[in-house]
């Protein structure tokens, strides 16, 4: 009997924890800046439970029936927590307030959870026994959540089934508590069936997980999804219409197949013409395959290194006929190989060194990515590169986030780069920057590849000049430790949407 009440404890913490994890992931997911929504969201749910544990004073009797209540409650409210906030992203304007009320009302019930336990169990237990005993399995079912969550649940059950299949866990411990304490139930026979109406809901809800995670993403994108993964990374949609293929990550555009060939022309060709006989090729990010597309057209090249965090990312690129096609099959040569790891820490573990390095994440919208746009990054980047080797990053919009392209220049100048920043027009995007450096002189290249659909040596000579309204403007240093630049970047796009 000790060991059934125990693990109810355990899997009461362990659903608790996942609906915090879950409405943070998709608070970063669909709002960016993961550490403002990751701290904002936990500091509202622990307040929220210590609303529920001081209110636990004022339940006095029907103990277990109280306890029976709130358990289902949980699990319908937690259970379905994602799927009403997919939806709500998608047809409200009124998402950030359904979240943190969401996050609080359940942080409420978890909060009255375990005292309401404790009370019902004290009869059972000597105190002392009690605490130790609750205490302990409550954190380790908080442990077990937390590897769970990115390991298992999400890449493999996506958000909403996952909140979902732990809605049912509560609804479980729920219907099993109606047996574990019987003789304090007046209407044992009346929860059961409340019990088994929540179980049915949320296993109805289970079965339509796709059907509501496709309808956000209809509602969402204009065009037609014709994928859509949930990663432990991101989000991962891609749409068609007609011949436009759009790839969105975290609901953000990273390229139109009308018009990408323009970005990666501009981001690979003006550094990599230039290098004498390029013969080994780092990309970190790009696992869309699109710059490698480019960067096999040189024939001198002998290896493609691509770094990229997300399998997913590179498992469809390597293997979704639409996106193969995109990338010219770049993903599958054998010159490629594919590394799914962190830049950062890989490039403080790896020692090889390479002629021409592109970096091709996306933009610095929080402090994950922002970490990749610092001084310590550039500084282990240009380590990387051999004595005549070139890097270039992207570096977002000169026009839309003027000052947070000119603070990636003077942060790759302060790393010990020498730089030569430049831009093209992409007509999904508008005006985008880049930025080229080494440790030496560059000169603007004198051949290019053919078959190119854009660039010309006359077009690469114009990408070098910058109008007035883009002009460079006085930037600080992003540093690691005061990430100036996500802060800017995240200023400078909200003055846009307004």
């Amino acid at each position: 009997m000790a060991v059934v009440l125990f693990l109810s404890v355990f899997l009461i913490a362990a659903c608790g924890l996942i609906y915090e994890l879950i409405a943070g992931t998709l608070a970063s997911y669909l709002l960016g800046d993961s550490v403002l929504q990751f701290s904002t969201i936990i500091g509202s749910y622990l307040f929220a439970m210590g609303i529920g544990s001081w209110l636990s004073r004022f339940l006095d009797r029907g103990l277990v029936g109280r306890f029976i209540t709130i358990e289902l409650m949980v699990g319908l409210l937690g259970g379905f927590s994602s799927s009403i906030l997919f939806l709500s992203f998608t047809y409200t304007s009124g998402f950030r307030l359904l979240l943190y009320g969401l996050v609080i009302l359940i942080g409420i019930l978890v909060g009255l959870e375990i005292p309401l336990l404790m009370r019902i169990l004290k009869e059972r237990f000597q105190f002392r026994e009690l605490v130790a005993n609750v205490l302990t399995f409550d954190y380790i079912g908080a442990l077990a959540a937390s590897l769970l969550f990115p390991l298992l649940l999400v890449p493999r059950l996506g958000l909403v089934r996952s909140a979902i299949l732990f809605g049912l866990v509560n609804a479980g411990v729920a219907l099993w508590s109606t047996f574990l304490f019987r003789e304090h139930l007046a209407r044992a026979v009346w929860s059961r069936a409340m019990c088994a109406v929540v179980i049915c809901l949320l296993s109805a809800g289970m079965a339509g997980a796709k059907w509501i995670t496709d309808t956000a993403d209809a509602a969402l994108y204009s065009d037609e999804v014709i994928l859509a993964r949930t990663t432990p990374y991101q989000r991962l949609v891609v749409t068609r219409w007609k011949d436009d293929i759009r790839l969105y990550l975290n609901s953000h555009l990273q390229f139109s197949s009308k018009d990408e060939y323009r970005y990666h022309e501009s981001l690979v060709h003006p550094g990599l013409a230039s290098v004498v006989a390029p013969r080994r090729v780092l990309v970190l990010g790009g696992g869309d395959g699109l710059a490698v597309r480019e960067i096999l057209r040189y024939s001198t090249v002998e290896s493609v290194t691509l770094v990229d965090l997300d399998p997913e990312m590179t498992r469809q690129f390597r293997t979704h006929p639409l996106l193969v096609g995109l990338n010219s099959g770049s993903l599958n040569q054998p010159r490629v190989h594919i590394i799914n790891a962190d830049a950062f820490p890989w490039l403080q573990e790896n020692s090889e060194s390479f002629d021409f390095a592109v970096v091709d994440f996306p933009d610095p919208n929080n402090y994950s990515l922002g970490k990749l746009y610092t001084t310590a990054f550039y500084r282990l980047l240009l380590k990387h590169l051999s004595a005549r080797g070139l890097a270039v990053v992207q570096s977002t919009s000169p026009m839309f986030a003027r000052e947070s392209f000119w603070i990636i220049d003077a942060t790759m100048r302060a790393a010990g780069f020498r730089t030569h920043p430049y831009h093209v027009y992409v007509p999904s995007f508008g005006e985008w920057g880049f930025v080229l450096g080494g440790a030496e002189a560059w000169a603007i290249p004198e051949q290019l590849p053919s078959g190119l659909r854009f660039l010309n040596h006359g077009q690469l000579m114009a990408l070098f000049d910058f109008p007035p309204d883009m002009a460079p403007v006085p930037a600080e240093v992003n540093r690691l430790n005061d990430q100036i630049l996500v802060r800017t970047y995240e200023r400078e796009w909200r003055e846009i949407v307004r």
